[in-house]
């Protein structure tokens, strides 16, 4: 399969903090990628020095083949991002974020078909201020997913669903990835990262802790569960900073 993102030796710090430490992925088309750690593990530095929102001090890092910072515009309309918060104007509903979103693409998917797909369709002309957390959720993986993206990034997907809506995302994420799309997700979920992940990466302090299958971290660890295990991976990790 072809790679599509790959990350060599990536390092980062914020002054005297070393946020991430000689970071290596790789990333092969239609596979779903998880990037685990506790909060200040160093996922979101990762993340952002992958898109291309932070310079890394060091490494190298392509995604699809092109460099995240002399290449931004090119890549901005084959990759998707869905965040944990997001900045819309006040009182705009969810049909005409979604057309305002689709409007900065060349190639857009149907948004009504993907409203669909996540459940949310009948809440097409309500405000997204009125929306559940839940169905924000669902409606900015709608967002992320509008441009047709060659690759996705997910930060912890389904946070705020109830069981089956997490399932339902987790099929519609399946179905996708069978059609070639390829997902970097970030999760505190375990048995949404043992449904969904190919390989997984686990950060502790910055650096790579495990990088494999779950199977292989189970195996890896003296427990008999994934949640065991990564729990294992990541114990004693520092909380100063949960936005590194």
């Amino acid at each position: 399969m072809k790679e599509v993102i790959k990350v060599e030796q990536l390092t980062k710090s914020y002054d005297k903090l070393l946020a991430v430490s000689d970071v290596n992925l790789s990333v092969k088309r239609g596979m779903v990628f998880g990037l685990l750690g506790t909060n200040g593990a160093g996922k979101s530095t990762t993340i952002e020095c992958i898109l291309g929102t932070k310079r890394a001090d060091k490494g190298k890092i392509s995604i699809l083949g092109m460099n995240p910072l002399k290449d931004r515009k090119k890549l901005f309309q084959k990759i998707g991002v869905q965040f944990q918060e997001a900045n819309y104007q006040d009182k705009i509903t969810v049909s005409e974020l979604c057309e305002v979103t689709a409007s900065l693409y060349h190639e857009t998917a149907n948004h009504f078909d993907l409203l669909e797909r996540f459940g949310i369709l009948d809440k097409l002309k309500s405000p997204v201020n009125d929306l559940s957390g839940g169905q924000r959720q669902r409606l900015f993986i709608v967002l992320a997913l509008i441009s047709k993206p060659e690759v996705v990034f997910l930060d912890e997907l389904t946070t705020g669903l109830d069981t089956k809506a997490r399932r339902d995302v987790w099929k519609t994420l399946s179905d996708l990835k069978s059609n070639g799309l390829t997902i970097l997700l970030t999760s505190h979920f375990m048995d949404e990262v043992e449904a969904l992940c190919d390989e997984i990466c686990i950060l502790k302090h910055g650096k790579t802790v495990f990088y494999g299958t779950v199977d292989e971290a189970v195996n890896s660890s003296p427990y008999g569960k994934f949640e065991d295990a990564y729990l294992w991976y990541t114990s004693e990790e520092e909380q100063a900073d949960e936005n590194i």
